[in-house]
């Protein structure tokens, strides 16, 4: 089982802050999806550098990647959560069977660990088939809809 946790923006912020605040000059962090690294400058401007290193293909688009070999119509969840057709309860859904969608069309969010993660299409096409209900546990690279 993956144990890593995917880190937002607002994770390395945090990390960042709690760092400046920190009497350490450096912070060194791996996992098997990347590097971080964070070092204290020196001088009037003091503040940290950050440095990213991905240890492969980002994790969604591994997941991706995988979906699209066992299903080349399928859009797969690209981490594990609940997949939401909308933005928010009563809201339209991102897509209906019958849009036309591109490849940086949000189809659906994932939820994990309390954060939204939008899910895009990956590809132009016909929205074909919905194959998830709203709501639902999904597993990482579980196919979510069709494309035509």
């Amino acid at each position: 089982m993956n144990n890593d946790i995917p880190l937002t923006a607002e994770d390395i912020a945090e990390i960042v802050s709690i760092i400046e605040a920190s009497p350490y000059r450096e912070l060194d962090l791996a996992t098997r999806r990347f590097r971080l690294r964070l070092a204290r400058a020196d001088g009037a401007d003091a503040g940290f550098t950050q440095e990213w290193q991905w240890a492969g293909s980002a994790p969604e688009a591994a997941a991706a990647e995988a979906v699209h070999a066992a299903d080349p119509d399928a859009v797969g969840a690209p981490l594990p959560g609940t997949f939401y057709h909308a933005p928010q309860p009563g809201a339209p859904p991102f897509v209906t069977v019958g849009d036309v969608v591109g490849p940086e069309t949000v189809v659906g969010i994932v939820e994990t660990m309390k954060l939204m993660n939008p899910v895009h299409a990956g590809r132009a096409g016909t929205v074909a088939d919905i194959i998830v209900p709203n709501a639902t546990m999904v597993a990482k690279g579980q196919p979510l809809i069709r494309l035509a």
